[in-house]
């Protein structure tokens, strides 16, 4: 009897004794749609005009925009968010804009950095002509040096205890380049350039930014990692003394902006690690307050126009005029206790700004949130008032920051916060993001069954490079009955072979 039992189920289909596959739902949180009133007036247009005519999510074009503004304007003017304490922020800003391959991030960012390229560009173009001229005067200099050690020794041949104090040496500096981005440079050079030509800050642009991110998550690169994280601040000074290099080579404030882009599985990688409390868990992650993974707008039109030169103007001039900003000129306020010039908010801004922040404080308190979101959010006591400070030196221009350019900035914590929201969600769900695609490579005919965990990691699909977050797809996949995971014995060692539900290929 049990023979024929065992007889009639070997002749059954295999097919007929998998389950049915269970689907795994997508979790990605909703974002805010962006409100092009968050942006300062001058940028309207010009934002929003490249976004058309590129049909890229207007997020990538805005926020571009906003770290663009800030780099120009750095240390010259920070904004004191309290009426009398002297808690000062400057608008170095950081940034990263999230997508999938394809979706223009790199000319947007590109075609929005524009304005700050350019003001390089003519510093460029004005630091040769001085150069020229400077390196004309050579002989001259030499000259005049060797006329000064004569007076001296002259003075002191007869005389050794003379005064020189009516001798001075001829004062004709090599001049400095002005410079306002870095692209790949180590941090021993970024801090040079930030003591020698970037006293105000200067712009770490990095297209792809987890490599950068990854890189100083490296145990070799911990100083580089501190630096950074100083840099954030925008106030912090920094002294280097190594052999080699120099003693007593001092930045008086390290300010750096930081931006770039990355694809959502492989930041979504990173930050489950450092939801997990692993690599990356110092708040590194949590300082990118211009943080946007937009939804690709549905459909897609041909627009084949010239920019808007009317509008171009407007944002150029505007870019322009932070450049040249004079804080003396605009109002700003300094005292004796060092740090940029300041302004404060009006009387109206600084109600609003109070009440933003005691219900800031009170969220963060109530212990609602991870620990890791959490810190990303408190975050915003610098984002929201140097994002005011942007928004009033673009539309006003001098004096108190006001009440317009305060709610703008609250506009822009909202907004900033649900896609905050989107990626540490995803980050969380990182198992079913893997799973979805293993399934659809699985689909696409990029995995036959049987096939080995080796082999799934080889094909460095996004979220399935780091062997824990494979195995936690491949069991979330197993409990959804996709698949079954089957160790094999070989030479000692369980090697785990993965067997497709071969009903998975029929659906």
């Amino acid at each position: 009897m049990m023979a024929s039992v065992n007889a009639r189920i070997d002749q059954a289909p295999i097919i007929d004794i998998w389950p049915e596959p269970q689907p795994i739902q997508s979790t990605l949180p909703s974002v805010l749609a962006f409100d092009i009133g968050m942006l300062p007036n001058p940028l309207h247009a010009w934002v929003q005009d490249i976004s058309d005519r590129m049909q890229a999510p207007i997020e990538y074009v805005a926020v571009s925009a906003m770290i663009a503004a800030g780099t120009l304007i750095g240390r010259k003017v920070g904004i004191r968010p309290q009426e009398n304490t002297d808690w000062v922020e400057v608008p170095n800003f950081w940034g990263c804009i999230i997508g999938r391959p394809g979706v223009l991030k790199s000319p947007s960012m590109k075609a929005a950095l524009a304005p700050l390229y350019r003001i390089a560009e003519r510093e460029r173009e004005l630091f040769q002509a001085k150069h020229d001229e400077w390196a004309d005067r050579e002989i001259e200099r030499e000259m005049r040096a060797d006329a000064f050690k004569k007076a001296v020794k002259g003075r002191l041949r007869d005389n050794p205890g003379a005064s020189l104090a009516d001798l001075t040496a001829a004062d004709d500096p090599e001049p400095q380049l002005t410079r306002y981005v870095a692209n790949d440079t180590s941090y021993q050079s970024l801090a040079e350039l930030l003591r020698t030509g970037a006293p105000n800050g200067i712009l770490a642009f990095r297209d792809e930014l987890m490599s950068l991110i990854k890189g100083l998550d490296n145990e070799a690169n911990v100083e580089a990692r501190g630096f950074y994280l100083s840099g954030w601040n925008g106030t912090e000074a920094y002294t280097f003394d190594r052999i080699g290099r120099g003693f007593n080579l001092h930045i008086p404030a390290v300010t750096i902006s930081l931006f770039g882009s990355t694809q959502p599985g492989r930041i979504c990688e990173y930050v489950s690690n450092v939801l997990a409390g692993g690599a990356g868990d110092d708040g590194l992650i949590q300082r990118f307050g211009f943080m946007v993974w937009p939804d690709m707008p549905a459909n897609w039109k041909d627009i084949d126009r010239e920019p808007d030169a009317y509008a171009r103007g407007q944002a150029f001039a505007a870019y322009d005029c932070l450049a040249a900003l004079d804080p003396a000129q605009m109002g700003a306020s300094s005292d004796n206790y060092g740090g940029p010039p300041y302004l404060r908010f009006d009387e109206e801004a600084q109600a609003e700004f109070r009440q933003w922040r005691t219900n800031l404080e009170g969220r963060l308190r109530n212990g609602d949130m991870h620990p890791t979101l959490e810190s990303h959010i408190a975050k915003y006591r610098k984002l929201i008032p140097t994002i005011a400070l942007v928004h009033h030196l673009m539309e006003i221009g001098s004096g108190p920051v006001g009440l317009l350019s305060v709610l703008a900035a609250m506009a822009w914590g909202e907004f900033l916060e649900s896609h905050a929201l989107r990626v540490y969600g995803a980050a969380a769900d990182i198992s079913g993001d893997g799973a979805r695609t293993i399934i659809r490579n699985i689909k696409k005919g990029e995995l036959s069954s049987p096939f080995t965990i080796r082999e799934l990691k080889r094909k460095g699909w996004s979220g399935l490079t780091d062997e824990a977050h494979v195995m936690r797809a491949l069991e979330l996949l197993e409990e959804h009955h996709f698949l079954r995971v089957k160790p094999v014995e070989t030479g000692g060692r369980r090697s785990p072979q993965v067997i497709i539900n071969p009903k998975v290929l029929g659906q």
